[in-house]
């Protein structure tokens, strides 16, 4: 008998009031968007420095939630059973259709799941250009380092997660995402960011490489992807070295630019922590080198769905 969780049907995708104001604001601009997807334990919030960064740069910029987002942490901690349930699919659907409400064509920057999913958008031909920083992995890629299944231990040790939300204790948090930082500022962020999150989207990347239709895929080889980074911090623990580079000789596959680099001494915070300049810079860097700088020239936006989604 299969051990691999059945699939999940998608839940109807709904555009909150923010995240259409974001849209109508990126559209007003006539600037190059730019859309940050948030990984575990986070919220869209988490990248608020980003956004000013890049708006300062003269991007237009959006980051939508994942669905079912409280618009704040102290929401967030004080519900967190709406992070149950959530899947890498249903995530993808939802950023999917915010993208196709833009006019021009964005670029995709995420993080963590984030950046799994970033790779699965560009891989359906919604990304101009894509970064994704410490990327979740997807089917085909294989290594499996110690570091990486103890951060997941919280959530993989007990199956019955699956269906959960998950929250970290801080020394869990300290282990999987601020290991490389103070004991002072992982206090900080500690107190800062982290939120629960579903547990069935670690499932589902444990289990992509025995299971053919799991979510956790990215279409490596579409010739729409356009250029892609990988950013992997020195000292992640949860998507250390081995996991980024082997994403990205998955994805060396396409025939658009692929690089990789690593930031010295950085762990799986880096894009909340006090060096998330320095990544934010080497992402910006790219974009302009690849011809999806701010000052690019406007290219058609993805079709829009037949259906748009309803108002929260």
């Amino acid at each position: 008998m299969s051990t691999t969780p059945p699939a999940t049907p998608a839940a109807t995708s709904v555009i909150t009031a923010t995240e259409r104001a974001q849209v109508e604001a990126a559209n007003a601009s006539g600037r190059q968007p730019v859309v940050f997807v948030h990984g575990l334990w986070l919220l869209p919030s988490s990248w608020d420095a980003w956004r000013e960064h890049f708006e300062s740069l003269g991007y237009a910029t959006l980051a939508p939630g994942w669905p079912d987002d409280p618009e704040t942490v102290e929401e967030a901690r004080a519900h967190p059973q709406v992070f149950a349930g959530k899947t890498v699919g249903q995530v993808t659907d939802h950023v999917a259709d915010v993208i196709r409400l833009l006019d021009r064509e964005p670029v995709v920057i995420g993080h963590s799941f984030g950046g799994l999913i970033t790779q699965k958008l560009a891989g359906q031909g919604l990304a101009r250009a894509s970064v994704a920083v410490d990327p979740a992995p997807f089917r085909g890629v294989l290594p499996l380092p110690v570091s990486a299944l103890r951060a997941s231990s919280p959530v993989l040790t007990n199956p019955a997660n699956y269906n959960r939300h998950v929250s970290l204790t801080f020394d869990q948090y300290r282990y999987a995402f601020a290991n490389a930082v103070s004991a002072e500022e992982a206090a900080d962020l500690y107190r800062t960011y982290p939120v629960a999150a579903p547990g069935r989207p670690l499932f589902q990347a444990a289990t992509a490489n025995l299971n053919p239709r799991t979510e956790a895929s990215v279409d490596t080889a579409n010739p729409d992807r356009g250029p892609l980074l990988v950013i992997s911090g020195e000292k992640d623990h949860i998507v250390p070295w081995a996991i980024a580079h082997a994403s990205y000789k998955r994805q060396l596959k396409n025939p658009a630019p692929t690089e990789i680099i690593e930031i010295p001494g950085r762990g799986h915070s880096l894009v909340v922590d006090s060096g998330w300049r320095e990544v934010a810079d080497a992402a910006a860097a790219f974009l302009a080198r690849h011809g999806a700088g701010p000052d690019a020239a406007p290219e058609a936006a993805p079709e829009a769905a037949p259906d748009a989604a309803p108002d929260a």
